[in-house]
Formats: structure tokens, sequence, C-alpha cells
């Protein structure tokens, strides 16, 4: 069924005729003589377009147009003239309607203007849809979604957020574990003191150093003043140590010490001083593995893994994909001055299709770049990056019967533990738990898999 059409003429024969080709065309059609007896019928979510003729006793098709649009605004009508004056289609198109045919009428034509009508009343519903639901979902700071991964997410944070524990989220690179952080911070008793964050990965390790403790005037050269350290700073408030399974190896003890003793010494100086922080901290990386390969300390880890917080990747949130590309749609539409309302649904079914490695923040550059290139009110497929555009997934599959051509055992489970490694992302962990086997056992094969080399390094390993 391509759709529920109303059509209104008083030639009773054209109403036949009108029934008997669209109903063929698949469209299932009711027929009106008069406007009086169509706006009886008309009633929210009744049809889904209305066909109606220009002249009409009573009643002409551009006021029945207009008082349609008032019972049902979303409600597409299509016009029927014989006169194809551009002031008749301005005055229909003022009035609410859709579009217009004229006459002698083709019925393809007619068809596909119908189509057209009901796909953007489609879409309008969609995109209504997507606002509520954007309005309505259940946030928690800056975090938006409504799946059940998300819902359970948020149901740990109220559970914790009054707690001044160490914090440790876990996740993938671009899930949004700095929204975590914020939000446990805007919502603790701590909110009207600072929120200090710094990257574990984005400074050498002497500069990182004085960042983290502080240092007193001549420790160092360039040292011409004593600079008070962010572990200082963020006294009274929160401190959100980003990428702490970077830490260099030789910081980390010091780190610990201060955080177990609650006061540190600045590079340079004599004498410890007091701080008070709530400390939140985050990784991509697997700090079990890393602990094993003797990159992070053990102490350390039981330190600051006090409550752990796990973001869930954007593959694994199903409608939420949706949900965020209608909520980066209206920012980034907004920002660029152009009137997008929403997504065509041959996009959104890509949207959906792809994996996502990069997660919300890798959506949110999609839909800025979909913004900046299209050129119409909705989001179109050509709009979407090549590599969305053209993704498929790829599956282990058997497909021969020659025996000649099957794989070996080991073959197959080298090429399935690799596929299962991309698809969760490149964690070694996570792939471990999904395999059932353990992670050393994991890391023999595919050091065995690399000829005896480790793995190249990925970003959630």
């Amino acid at each position: 069924m391509k759709g529920r059409v109303l059509v209104v003429d008083d030639d009773a024969r054209m109403c036949e005729v009108l029934l008997s080709d669209l109903e063929e065309l698949g469209f299932t059609v009711t027929d009106r003589t008069s406007p009086g007896a169509a706006l009886e019928a008309v009633a929210p979510g009744a049809f889904d377009a209305v066909v109606c003729d220009l002249n009409m006793p009573g009643m002409d098709g551009i006021e029945l147009a207009r008082r349609i649009a008032a019972v049902d605004a979303d409600l597409p009508v299509i016009v029927i003239t014989a006169f194809g004056s551009i002031q008749t289609a301005v005055a229909a198109i003022r009035a609410g309607a859709y579009d217009f045919v004229t006459k002698p009428l083709e019925v393809s034509a007619l068809a596909l203007a119908l189509e057209r009508a009901i796909q953007n009343r489609d879409l309008r519903a969609e995109v209504h849809r997507l606002r509520r639901a954007v309005d309505e979902a259940r946030r928690f700071g800056a975090l938006l979604g409504a799946s059940p991964a998300m819902r359970r997410l948020y149901d740990l944070l109220d559970r914790i957020v009054d707690s001044n524990a160490t914090v440790l989220i876990t996740g993938e690179t671009g899930t949004g574990k700095e929204l975590v952080a914020r939000a446990l911070h805007d919502r603790n008793k701590r909110r009207t003191g600072p929120f200090v964050a710094v990257s574990c990965a984005a400074l050498p390790e002497p500069l990182l150093e004085s960042e983290l403790f502080g240092h007193v005037r001549g420790a160092f050269t360039d040292a011409h003043a004593t600079r008070k350290g962010l572990l200082f700073q963020a006294s009274g408030g929160t401190l959100f140590l980003d990428e702490i399974g970077e830490l260099p190896l030789a910081l980390q003890p010091k780190l610990l010490r201060a955080l177990q003793m609650r006061v540190a010494r600045p590079v340079g100086g004599l004498e410890e001083l007091p701080f008070e922080v709530r400390l939140v901290a985050a990784t991509n990386r697997d700090l079990e593995a890393a602990i094993e390969e003797r990159r992070f300390r053990e102490d350390l880890y039981f330190r600051i893994n006090v409550v752990s917080v796990e973001v869930p990747p954007l593959r694994s949130r199903g409608g939420d994909v949706l949900l965020l590309a209608q909520h980066f749609i209206e920012r980034y539409a907004a920002q660029a001055g152009k009137v997008v309302t929403g997504i065509a649904p041959a996009a959104a079914e890509r949207l959906l299709a792809y994996g996502w490695p990069g997660n919300v923040r890798e959506l949110e550059n999609c839909i800025e770049r979909a913004i900046a290139v299209t050129q119409g009110d909705t989001i179109a497929v050509e709009d979407l990056p090549a590599k969305i555009r053209e993704f498929q997934r790829s599956h282990v599959i058997v497909t021969s019967d020659d025996p000649t051509e099957l794989p070996p055992l080991e073959e197959v489970e080298r090429r399935y533990i690799l596929r299962v490694l991309e698809a969760v992302g490149g964690s070694k962990a996570l792939a471990a738990r999904v395999l059932g086997i353990g992670r050393k056992t994991l890391y023999r094969k595919l050091e065995q898999y690399h000829g005896g080399r480790r793995t190249p390094a990925t970003p959630a390993t």
C-alpha cells in the first residue's frame, strides 16, 4: 500500500476513474463528491493525502485546502486544475496545498506527486517524532540517549553523583567520557568549585609533572615564578585526568602517594602541601592488560578504580544514532544559518548500518559535514561521507562445498578472532570476553598471526 488517498470531485465519473487508476497503482482510495462531505471525512491520521478538483460548487479546491490545513496541517493536498497559471498555483500553495497538477490529467504524474507528498509527510512526521524524542529523552548533563545501554549508565551515575569516591571512566575514543566527568561534577556538591581537566597524553613527562604538582621558582630553566599545580588549582572541586593510561610510568608512584596522602610536593619544592579534590579519571585503554605488560602500576589502578563507569560505544546504542543525529542537525543547521529539518529515510538507513568506530564524535563530525554540503532541507545519502555511504558489514562465511577449497580450522579461527577484534574497536579485553578466552591466550594467538611480533597498538587497547 502506497498510502491512503481521499479524492474529492463533484464529477462522480471522475472520482470513479481516479479511484480505479490509483488503486491499480497501489493506493487505497476513498472518494467524496462534495467538499462538505470531504471535510466530514477528514480527521488527523485518517488519510495520507488528498486530491481535489479546483472548480467545485459551494467551495473551490483552494478553500478546501485551507480548511483541511486547519484540521490537519500535515495532510498534503494536491489540487487538480484546468488552469495551469502561476496565479492559480500560488493561490493553492498559499492556501496550504502541497502541489497542483493540470488537466488533461495524467495518472502517472498524479501518482508521482502523491508519492512525493506522502514521503514528505512521513519525513515531517519523523522529524517531529525525533524532535520530541530529543526534548523528552532522558539526559544526564550533556549526555543524550534513550537506549537500554544509556539508561543503565544513567542509573549508575545517579547512584554515585553525590559521592566523593574516585571514579574511573572507561570507553572507546569518542564515546563522551569527559561529558560524564563534567556531569558528575555539575551534579555534585562540589559544583561550585572548579572543574580542572588535563590530558595525560598531551604533555611530555617533565611538563606534565609540573602541570599536576606545580613548581617553585628556579626549579628548572624558564621557571621564573612559582606556579600552582592542577592538584591545588582544583581544590574544592574536581580534577579530571583524561587518558590516564598514558601517564608516564615514572610519574605514577608520585601520583599514587599524592592521592593516598592528599598532599603533594611541587617540582623543586621542599615541603608537601595539602589539597582536597575529587578525582575522576578516564581511559580508552585496557589498564589490566597494561598492568600485565608492566606499563601501569597495579596499586595506582586500584586507587583510581574505586567506582568503575563504562560508557557504551555508539554501535551498541541502537536508535540513539538517529536521536543524536537530529540533535546535531539542529545545532549545526542553526550555526550555518540553513533550514535543515531532518534526515532522508535512505540516509537514516546508512547511519544505522554504519559501525561508528569513532563513536559519537565521528557522528557529530559526519552531521556537521553533511550540513555544510547539503543543498536541500534534509540530509540525503549523497551528503554523507563516502565511507558511510559505501559501508558494508563484513562476515566470516564458508560458501564452497568443495573440500579442497575449505580453509582449515586454524585459518577460520584466525579470521574470526581478527573480525571480533575489529568489531569491538580494537579492545583486546572486550574481544577476549566475546571470544570466551583469556587475554593471555588472545595475546599469544595475535602474536602468532603477526609472525611473533606484537599487534600494532589500537586506540581502544
